[in-house]
């Protein structure tokens, strides 16, 4: 029986690393997440489950392009790592706190979909990205919040 695909968000600073980046690189390994609901959500990504890539500490912020999970969630080894930024001194080898996925390159969006607009399109209401302080950086995304967002970054004109 084939399970139900999910679709999910993830956050990163342009800077730190983009669409166009994963682009260069085919696929990434999506680490660091230090937040406990965000790696809950990490946990329960699937094989083949599609990702918007959002641009977060941008200006403007927004939805860049498409990922998909290339790799079920295993330990982060970061949190191990006494010279990581991720390091997580409290956290056993035995039973790691942190996991991580891997990514790999889907497309980038022809039209860079900013939070702006999310916000303005109702029917996006509900899209966890468009909560007043939503900082989690890995949120789960409803099937038709993603089509639309996907009409939204392919449109000629604004959809």
């Amino acid at each position: 029986m084939a399970t139900k695909r999910s679709y999910w968000l993830v956050k990163s600073e342009p800077e730190v690393f983009s669409i166009q980046a994963l682009r260069r690189d085919g696929q990434t390994r999506w680490e660091g997440v230090r937040n406990y609901q965000a790696r809950n959500h990490l946990r329960s990504m699937q094989l083949g489950d599609l990702v918007l890539f959002y641009h977060s500490s941008a200006e403007p912020p927004g939805v860049a392009g498409v990922a998909r999970v290339s790799r079920e969630a295993y330990p982060d080894e970061t949190q191990f790592d006494p010279e990581s930024h991720y390091y997580d001194a409290a956290s056993p080898r035995a039973e790691p706190r942190w996991s991580l996925v891997d990514l790999e390159f889907v497309e980038e969006l022809p039209h860079f979909v900013a939070l702006d607009v999310l916000k303005q399109d109702e029917s996006l209401d509900g899209m966890l990205v468009r909560k007043r302080g939503m900082r989690l950086s890995v949120q789960p995304v409803e099937r038709e919040h993603f089509a639309r967002v996907l009409r939204l970054g392919k449109a000629k004109t604004k959809a």
